[in-house]
C-alpha cells in the first residue's frame, strides 16, 4: 500500500493535480487556501485585493508581532472595499477552493487547517473526495485518525479553537495505527520555524495521546521551515510531511 500526504497547500493546485501519481490513495492535512504568501508578497487572497506593497507592510507588522497595529492597518484597508468585507474574502476563497478540489486526486481523505472555512468545503468535494475530523477511517489494514484545525493564536486565523474542543476531537479519535493531525504535538524542536523565528502552537493532548496510544505515525504539516522534520516518541514516529506549496512534492508513506 502506497499513500501519498500533503499539507500546507496554499493555493497549489498545479503540484496538487500530480500528488497522488503512483499512489493509491492521497491525505491532505489541510490548509488549502493562500491568504497571504511571507515568501512572496505579490501571491494570495490579501495583495489580489491590497497589492504586493500593502501585503508586505502587513506581513511586516504580523513578523514583528505588533498585532494591534496590523489589524487596525487592516480594518483601514477592509473599509476601503465597496460592500461588506466578508464577501470580498468569501468570494475569493471560493474561487482558489473551486480550483483546488478540483485538482485534488481520488480517493483522497481530508482534515481542516488553521487557514480553512470548514464550512465552505461541503459545495466543493467531488465524489471520493473525504473528509474527516475527529474521525477514523481504515485504509490498507491500517486504521487512521483524523484531527482538522489550530489552536488559539494571535494571528486569527479562520479554523482556530479552543483547547478543549481539540482534545475532544483527539479523545473521538482514540488508539489508531497513524494519527493525523495539522498541528504538531507540542514538543517545542517540531513547533519551532526557522525561517519565520517564533514557536508556532502544538497540542499537548495529541502529545499525550501519542504517549499512551503509541501509533506507528504522527503525521502532521502547519510549520513550514521547522527545526526538526521528524522525532520519535516512543516506538511513534512523528513526522511533517512538509510544506506542500514550498515542496510541490508529497510525503509517501508505504507497508
Amino acid at each position: 500500500m502506497r499513500l501519498h500526504v500533503v499539507s500546507d497547500v496554499h493555493g497549489r493546485a498545479d503540484a496538487l493535480a500530480r500528488a497522488g501519481d503512483g499512489a493509491d490513495a492521497l491525505i491532505c492535512l489541510g490548509d488549502l487556501i493562500l491568504f497571504i504568501d511571507y515568501a512572496d508578497h505579490a501571491q494570495g487572497i490579501f495583495a489580489d485585493l491590497f497589492g504586493a506593497d500593502q501585503a508586505g507592510r502587513f506581513i511586516a507588522l504580523r513578523t514583528a508581532k505588533r498585532f494591534d497595529e496590523a489589524r487596525s492597518m487592516a480594518a483601514g484597508l477592509w473599509a476601503s472595499l465597496d460592500g461588506d468585507p466578508r464577501e470580498h474574502i468569501e468570494r475569493n476563497v471560493r474561487a482558489q477552493y473551486r480550483e483546488l478540489f478540483a485538482a485534488m486526486p481520488v480517493p483522497s481523505y481530508l482534515t481542516y487547517g488553521n487557514v480553512d472555512i470548514p464550512r465552505l468545503w461541503g459545495d466543493y468535494l467531488r465524489p471520493g473526495q473525504r473528509v474527516l475530523d475527529g474521525e477514523t477511517v481504515e485504509i490498507g489494514g491500517l486504521r487512521f485518525g483524523f484531527v482538522g484545525g489550530g489552536l488559539k493564536t494571535d494571528y486569527r486565523t479562520p479554523y482556530e479553537i479552543s483547547d478543549e474542543e481539540y482534545a475532544a476531537k483527539v479523545a473521538a479519535v482514540g488508539e489508531v495505527d497513524v494519527l493525523c493531525c495539522h498541528i504538531p504535538p507540542a514538543v517545542p524542536e517540531l513547533l519551532y520555524d526557522v525561517v519565520a523565528r517564533r514557536f508556532e502552537r502544538g497540542s499537548e493532548a495529541t502529545l499525550e495521546a501519542i504517549r499512551r496510544t503509541q501509533p506507528r505515525y504522527a503525521l502532521f504539516g502547519h510549520v513550514h521551515q521547522p527545526l526538526y522534520r521528524r522525532t520519535r516518541i516512543g516506538r511513534t514516529e512523528c513526522v511533517n510531511v512538509g510544506h506542500f506549496r514550498g515542496k510541490g512534492v508529497p510525503y509517501v508513506l508505504e507497508w
